[in-house]
């Protein structure tokens, strides 16, 4: 059974930056495709990044290219999502996701991942 963690939320100041961790754990497989997605009250939840695995290739929402990097750790199981310039639109519960498709980082939509972990807040203040 695949499980993810999320950590590394928290309040900053508009342009500060923070590192989200996402710890795995379970079928390899299954997290092939890893992405992080936030969720604002009142909003539907949005795709921010995503990367296979399998060969490190990553897809960024506009709103955060350039801001955003996603990488990963595979000797730990971990996918991190380093932003940078925050701003105060950036906050909302950010969540790690995985699926074993390929199509899923390609179009970086809730419906098409199975595994959620279960949020990490961050709240940027202006």
């Amino acid at each position: 059974q695949v499980q993810l963690v999320e950590s590394g939320g928290g309040a900053v100041q508009a342009g500060g930056s923070l590192r989200l961790s996402c710890a795995g754990s379970g079928d390899a497989y299954s997290r092939n495709c890893m992405a992080w997605f936030r969720q604002a009250p009142g909003k539907e939840r949005e795709g921010v990044a995503s990367i296979i695995t399998s060969r490190s290739s990553t897809r960024y929402a506009d709103s955060v290219k350039g801001r955003f990097t996603i990488s990963q750790d595979n000797a730990k199981n971990a996918v991190y999502l380093e932003m940078n310039s925050l701003k105060p639109e950036d906050t909302a519960m950010y969540y790690c996701a995985a699926d074993p498709w390929d199509g899923a980082c390609r179009y970086l939509l809730p419906h098409n991942f199975g595994i959620w972990g279960q949020g990490t807040q961050v709240t940027v203040s202006a």
